[in-house]
């Protein structure tokens, strides 16, 4: 891939926190050579970042030709977080989901092959995957208190995934559901 130099491939990780998607980083790509792959973590935008449209600060991440670029959440995030917490209203959130879809058919256009997947947990398996973060040392690097708050708006958070995944699946785009309980079968 790396050596044809003629491929691009993005490929979207999505879920609720504990869904896996370190894990399946780790599981389904780290028997690839790092050459040519780079892994790409979106957090809270900076006060760079929000000076400009919130696709902004997700360009300078994308693949060049040979690369594969995994997004551990992405682009979603500043439509599904903000959505959630009411800090953006429908009439936004609905422009928002125009933009990326604009935005993924011009990737499309330009040679990019992206594939997005949901990874999809159940409401009990997050609390004992919570639970397994507290109990374990090895694990009590991953665990934030915010994961608990977020955790209380389950339900809004399973509706704005729905509605992103309807706006958004399209043939150059699609999104793929992953049932992730079962840390083997997910990947």
């Amino acid at each position: 891939f790396y050596a044809d130099h003629s491929r691009k491939l993005l490929v979207v990780l999505q879920g609720m926190d504990t869904a896996g998607k370190d894990g399946t980083v780790l599981g389904v790509f780290g028997r690839i050579h790092p050459l040519g792959v780079r892994t790409v973590a979106f957090k809270a935008p900076t006060p760079v970042e929000r000076e400009h449209d919130f696709l902004w600060r997700v360009h300078k991440e994308l693949p060049g030709a040979g690369e594969i670029i995994l997004f551990n959440r992405s682009h979603y995030e500043d439509v599904l977080i903000t959505k959630v917490h009411g800090w953006i209203d429908d009439k936004e959130c609905k422009r928002r989901y125009a933009q990326i879809r604009d935005f993924e058919r011009m990737l499309a256009e330009t040679g990019t092959v992206l594939l997005k997947f949901f990874l999809h947990i159940s409401k009990d398996e997050q609390k004992q995957r919570l639970q397994e973060r507290l109990d374990d040392p090895d694990k009590q690097w991953k665990f934030d208190p915010q994961d608990l708050e977020e955790r209380k708006l389950w339900a809004e958070y399973e509706a704005a995934y729905i509605q992103a995944i309807s706006e958004t699946d399209a043939v150059h785009a699609p999104w793929y559901v992953i049932p992730a309980n079962s840390k083997t079968h997910r990947n």
